[in-house]
């Protein structure tokens, strides 16, 4: 009786851990955003962003924003690591994509990837959040035209799950606390939170 008791107050009392995956091509600024984020929200000081080299396999960082407990992936996006991604889908509560919204002549190549991904049926009701990001370079594309490229927000059915384009400068930390702050609100009202909590009970 006391173990069944047990598992009820953990199940209804226990805090959540959020997973949030990282995803995007390379050299899109992923592991920028996550040492930032670290370098904002822990007492950690985030790599030197010069310093910073393609990710090669994978990078993890813990912090608390909102009061929630998060662990951000952040996958490589070179195409042979793409391949590594969908191994962390079921698990995840949310995902980041970052677009590098200085580089047009890749948005076709990141927009396959985007596509893959979000066609993932592990993915079913995982908040997103879209990170324009290096807004500070010159000739940077603004959130309208990535939206319109990437097709997002065009006809979007009601039991969508959350989904958001933000302009962002992940070398100077702008847009970042306002987004992932977002993504802790639409991971807590998302009916993924819960069917997550009853598969890992």
């Amino acid at each position: 009786m006391f173990t069944l008791m047990y598992g009820l107050w953990e199940y209804l009392f226990r805090k959540d851990v959020y997973q949030m995956l990282i995803l995007g091509l390379d050299k899109a600024g992923k592991t920028n955003v996550l040492e930032h984020l670290k370098t904002m929200y822990t007492t950690l000081v985030g790599l030197d962003p010069g310093k910073i080299l393609p990710t090669v396999g994978l990078n993890v960082g813990r912090l608390d924003a909102k009061g929630q407990s998060i662990v951000l992936w952040d996958l490589g996006g070179q195409p042979a690591l793409q391949s590594i991604w969908d191994k962390y889908y079921a698990e995840s509560h949310a995902v980041i994509f970052v677009v590098d919204a200085a580089n047009p002549a890749r948005f076709a190549e990141s927009k396959a990837a985007f596509d893959r991904m979000r066609s993932s049926s592990q993915l079913a009701e995982a908040p997103l959040l879209v990170m324009a990001n290096k807004q500070d370079l010159e000739g940077a594309v603004g959130v309208s035209e990535i939206s319109e490229f990437f097709g997002i927000g065009k006809t979007v059915p009601p039991d969508a799950p959350p989904m958001k384009v933000v302009p962002v400068c992940a070398y100077t930390g702008q847009g970042l606390k306002e987004s992932i702050e977002w993504l802790v609100h639409a991971v807590r009202i998302s009916p993924r939170l819960q069917r997550l909590r009853v598969s890992n009970a």
